[in-house]
Parts: C-alpha cells; sequence; structure tokens
C-alpha cells in the first residue's frame, strides 16, 4: 500500500482566551506575567519547555546580573539599583537555598542560583498569582485582524491551540511573536550576533582553595588567560577562549563555567536564528565543556577533583533579533548613564561584548542608566508588548541590557503596561511612560 504524508491534524484544537496572553517563560515573561495576575487579570502562560527560566535556566547562564552598581574601589560593598519585582523572586530563592550571596565579578557582583530552586520558585509565584501555565507548548504562527495581534497558534502533546489574549506579550526571548505577526525587527550588528555558548557546572571542586589563590573575583586573572592561549596555540587544547569565569553556587563543593567560545567550523559567529547553525552550536558546545574541564583539572587550583555534572539544556543564546520599537536604546545612553521621564527599568551593568578570545567590557562606574518604556512598544501593530531581551536597541547597548536583573524589571513593567491597557481599554502605544513609571515606584521599583 502507497503510503504517504498526512497533511493536517484533525484533531479539534484547544481554545482559549484571557486578558493577557505571555509567551515564554523566562525571567522577564514571569515578571509579566505574575504582575498582570496581580492586578486581577486572567492570565496565561506558554513556554516550550516543561519550566520556566529561558536562558538563565535552559541556558544555565546561572547569575542574575545587573543588581549592583559597578565601582573602581574594590573596597566598596555591593549597592542594590534594581528593585521591584526582582526583591520578590530573590527573598524567595533565599527561603529555599537556592542563591548565594553577592559575588565579585570584576568591578561590581552577581548573584548565583541554583536552577532548580529557580523553577521551584517560578512555579510558586505563578500557582500564587493564578497565572494558567501551559508548559511544553510551542508557538506556530500568530493570529492577527486588521494589524492588531489578537493570539497565537500552537502545539502541544494533546493537538493543536488557540489562544487569544486582549494583550499579547512576547516574551520569548527571539521576538518570535513579532517576527511572526511580520513586525519590522533588527538582527545584531548588522545581521552579526553574538557569538552562543555552552555553559557548564561542575562538582568536587575545593572552592576555598580556588578562591585562596586565585582571589575573590570571579574572572580569573590574565596568567590563566595567557596560559589558555599558549596550550590553544601549541594544540594541546581546543580552548578559543582565553577569559574564564568561575562562580561558586549555592551548593557544596560546586562551579557554574561561563568559558567556551562557541563559533563555526569555518570559524565564524554562529546566528541562533539559523537552524543549522544552532545545531552545530550545541554540538561544538559540548565539545568544548570537555576540553575546559580538562584544562581546569590540570591547570587551575581546587579543580584537581572536579567533574562535569551538568551543561545546559540548549546552548546560551545572547542575542537574536530586537524589534524595532517607538523608541531605541542607544549605545550612548548606558555609556553616558543617561535617565529619562519615562524611564521604566534602570541598569548598572557594562556592556559586554562576548567575541573574540577575550570578552570585552566597559563600564558604567557608581551610576545606572535607564530603559524608556518606548523600547518594548512596536513601531506597528496593535496588541502586542514584547519583554526581555528582544527589546529595541542597539547592538552594544542590548549588550548590557539583556542581563537578568533588567528582564526582572522590564517583564514587571510590562506587566502592569498590559494590566493597564486591558482595564482602561487603550492601546499599549497610547500608555504614558511617565504615568507607568509611577505605577511601578508604587509597585517597589524605587525608579526615583
Amino acid at each position: 500500500m502507497e503510503q504517504g504524508w498526512q497533511g493536517r491534524d484533525d484533531r479539534p484544537p484547544l481554545d482559549l482566551a484571557c486578558d493577557v496572553l505571555v509567551v515564554g517563560g523566562g525571567a522577564a515573561g514571569l515578571a509579566a506575567a505574575v504582575t498582570a495576575a496581580r492586578q486581577g487579570l486572567k492570565v496565561t502562560l506558554l513556554e516550550r519547555y516543561g519550566f520556566c527560566g529561558g536562558a538563565a535556566v535552559a541556558g544555565l547562564s546561572g547569575t542574575v546580573c545587573g543588581m549592583y552598581e559597578a565601582s573602581d574601589d574594590p573596597s566598596r560593598p555591593p549597592v542594590q539599583t534594581v528593585f521591584g519585582f526582582l526583591d520578590d523572586f530573590i527573598a524567595r530563592m533565599e527561603a529555599r537555598g537556592g542563591i548565594t550571596g553577592p559575588v565579585r565579578y570584576g568591578k561590581t557582583f552577581t548573584r548565583v542560583h541554583d536552577p532548580l530552586a529557580w523553577r521551584e520558585t517560578a512555579d510558586d509565584l505563578l500557582a500564587d498569582a493564578g497565572v494558567s501555565v501551559l508548559y511544553h507548548t510551542v508557538v506556530t504562527q500568530v493570529l492577527t485582524a486588521d494589524g492588531r495581534v489578537e493570539g497565537v497558534c500552537g502545539y502541544t502533546k494533546q493537538g493543536p491551540l488557540a489562544a487569544r489574549g486582549r494583550i499579547v506579550i512576547d516574551a520569548s526571548g527571539d521576538a518570535d511573536v513579532a517576527a511572526m505577526a511580520g513586525l519590522a525587527c533588527t538582527v545584531g550588528d548588522g545581521g552579526r550576533v553574538q557569538n552562543p555558548t555552552m555553559i557548564f557546572r561542575m562538582m568536587g571542586a575545593d572552592v576555598d582553595h580556588l578562591r585562596q589563590v586565585e582571589g575573590e573575583d570571579s574572572i580569573l586573572g590574565p596568567h590563566v588567560g595567557d596560559l589558555i592561549a599558549k596550550l590553544h596555540a601549541q594544540g594541546e587544547y581546543v580552548l578559543p577562549r582565553s577569559k574564564i569565569f568561575l562562580f561558586p553556587t549555592p551548593r557544596p563543593n560546586e562551579i557554574l563555567c561561563n568559558v567556551t567560545r562557541v563559533v563555526g567550523r569555518d570559524g565564524r559567529e554562529l546566528n541562533p536564528l539559523v537552524v543549522a547553525d544552532l545545531t552545530e552550536a550545541e554540538i561544538e558546545g559540548r565539545k568544548q565543556v570537555r576540553q575546559y574541564e580538562r584544562f581546569l583539572q590540570n591547570h587551575v587550583a581546587g579543580c584537581a577533583q572536579a567533574f562535569v555534572n551538568d551543561t545546559g539544556v540548549q546552548v546560551g543564546v545572547r542575542q537574536t533579533r530586537q524589534i524595532v520599537g517607538t523608541r531605541r536604546l542607544a549605545n550612548a545612553d548606558v555609556l553616558e548613564g543617561r535617565k529619562f521621564a519615562d524611564g521604566i527599568a534602570r541598569s548598572p551593568w557594562p556592556i559586554e561584548l562576548h567575541s573574540g578570545a577575550k570578552p570585552r567590557l566597559e563600564w558604567l562606574l557608581e551610576d545606572v542608566y535607564e530603559v524608556p518604556y518606548g523600547c518594548f512598544v512596536p513601531e506597528s501593530g496593535e496588541g502586542l508588548l514584547v519583554t526581555g531581551r528582544c527589546l529595541s536597541a542597539e547592538h552594544e547597548a542590548l549588550a548590557s541590557a539583556r542581563v537578568t536583573a533588567q528582564c526582572f524589571s522590564y517583564g514587571h513593567a510590562i506587566g502592569h503596561a498590559a494590566a493597564l491597557a486591558v482595564r482602561e481599554s487603550v492601546a499599549p502605544r497610547d500608555i504614558d511612560g511617565r504615568d507607568l513609571r509611577q505605577v511601578l515606584n508604587r509597585d517597589g521599583a524605587r525608579l526615583d
């Protein structure tokens, strides 16, 4: 009997309707969904994995960056500058023992989390707020009418899904909903994006000895980089990145390793929007993990007995698409610490460009910059807001604005914006960012 392709799925679709539909459960999507639900709205969150966390968990980025000011004074204690939803999340993680205190990272500090505690904390936040969550749901299409985004179609193991919301929030990280809706997007620096990385964890490390020899800074010193470059050139290892970041985690005798630089076999930067590139990145990333594991065991204090116990569920993605918004965060905004009357989030994080053998850091010292509301409002199209790293920003500016604490702040703001749009029956583009800023300050954001 001749066999052919089954041309359609005849199972009846799941039909869902809500006030606010959030696509993506990373830091920004989680904050947006919980914030909107706390305003009494019916909120649905769709997530392709079986857990929340996005790049922080699936990509194992492992740190909550962007909480603290940077300073040239090494004796200056951590100065927190980002507040709001972030505080709630951190407090819940601390109660679980799932996050460290501040860890030195160059001129600033970060905090290292347990990804399992992150998943559990997200589940609790969503349940407490009454958010309806569908895990293992892949969005495949956008529902539009007369230039308005009304919802999405997706696929689940139960069959097709149609979900509609009065406001849709694209928290996919890759501006997937915006792109499917045909809205204007940019990709990196003329199509060139920051390379992905495969982050991993090692158990069995003597963290105390590591710190005694290498110091408290999670960025290891130039002597380590010089050794890596030498061994790589001699062909003893394949170590394309010479700057190593090692972070002690909340677990005993464990370190988080951000050390790989994943490029194509032909030496070019890989683009995670290209399926063949993303596949190559996963395979190459796992190979590099073993090379750096061997190097750490043989050459870095405290790592002789350490071993890889986990890698990211997926390769870590730093950058793909950004929307074209009604405003755009400029490189100069970051470098000059600019503030805006309609700023709805703030950041002290440096421009952090991962290309070449050594990542480049451009610090903003003892200051913050602010991100305007319009960076999350598409230039055209109605009914859609974005949040997370797909905000409207120049290439270098995004290299600062994309990190975790800021994504929590963006989600906090956009959750409130969605609630205002629904309750007052206004288009997101008609919301005044100055009014939104006041709402956020009343909710603990401390922007003033």
